[in-house]
């Protein structure tokens, strides 16, 4: 199988508030959007936020996925997302295996995992 693209696909029962808190409260740029939906660069990878495919959710919401974005500098993000609002629900700390990761959450409770790798991490190193 060859994958030539991809992308992760949140479906919310309010998919323009999800879509807000993307764009204006994270500041992931467009990568484009169409009625009802909306998708986002997300480093080397996309983000949709469909709005077609809401319909089937409970009203709890979809929360069932988490997002893996990579940082250049956690101090940097961390005190960029307080500023905007956003719920930070585990401080940046150094885990066991090397990243330094953070917690928040978007407004359907889905975990987003913020990480920023070590110049000294295994990550970092060219493996071609």
């Amino acid at each position: 199988m060859e994958v030539l693209s991809s992308r992760t696909l949140l479906r919310s029962p309010d998919p323009e508030r999800l879509q807000r808190f993307y764009r204006d409260r994270l500041g992931l740029a467009v990568a484009r959007d169409y009625p009802g939906g909306m998708v986002f660069h997300a480093g080397n990878g996309l983000v949709e936020i469909p709005g077609h495919m809401s319909d089937d959710l409970d009203a709890d919401g979809g929360a069932d996925a988490a997002l893996w974005l990579q940082v250049r500098d956690i101090t940097a993000a961390e005190k960029e997302l307080r500023e905007a609002g956003v719920p930070i629900t585990r401080d940046p700390r150094t885990e066991p295996w090397g990243l330094i990761e953070m917690h928040v959450t978007d407004p359907d409770g889905r975990l987003l995992i913020v990480v920023e790798i070590p110049a000294d991490h295994p990550l970092r190193r060219d493996n071609r």
